[in-house]
């Protein structure tokens, strides 16, 4: 089975899966962390590292969702994901 996807820059078959670091800005502004071991693609044709937007929503709905203060500069996008929510969903996403 071909686990290779059409790359969203040069749309060549050839972006597999792949894991990178991301840096994001927290929603109110007051600085910026590392997201570590983020699922993402990365194309062996253009060498793009990208995430698809399911994934950044993912992550924007997470930070809107969870007390920020709880995060160091640096945390793992499993650990992100697995902080207790403050609210259930992101009420701001139309």
């Amino acid at each position: 089975m071909d686990k290779n996807k059409a790359c969203e820059w040069c749309e060549e078959k050839t972006a597999h899966p792949h894991q990178t670091n991301v840096y994001w800005e927290l929603p109110d502004g007051s600085r910026a962390i590392q997201i570590a071991k983020v699922p993402g693609l990365c194309c062996s044709h253009c060498g793009m590292e990208y995430q698809e937007e399911s994934i950044i929503n993912e992550i924007e709905d997470q930070l809107m969702l969870i007390d920020t203060r709880l995060i160091d500069k640096v945390i793992s996008y499993k650990d992100l994901m697995d902080l207790p929510r403050l609210l259930k969903k992101n009420y701001f996403r139309f």
